[in-house]
């Protein structure tokens, strides 16, 4: 299928937010996900269904000075 990944569109196989963090190698730790602009909690990935034209936009957390 394809979704708005970030602001680009993405074809996926993925049928959930966990499987499309996982196919995308994308660290939980420090994520945040937010699926059609309604944040996604952590405990509701695995269960969370992705549809064709979904947007997802995640956001990791970055430590600097």
């Amino acid at each position: 299928m394809i979704l708005i990944f970030n602001g680009q569109p993405y074809d996926t196989a993925a049928d959930t937010v966990a499987q499309l963090l996982e196919e995308k190698g994308i660290d939980a730790d420090g994520t945040a996900v937010a699926l059609s602009e309604q944040v996604v909690p952590r405990s509701q990935w695995e269960s969370t269904p992705l549809t064709e034209g979904a947007t997802v936009e995640v956001l990791t957390a970055v430590q600097g000075g």
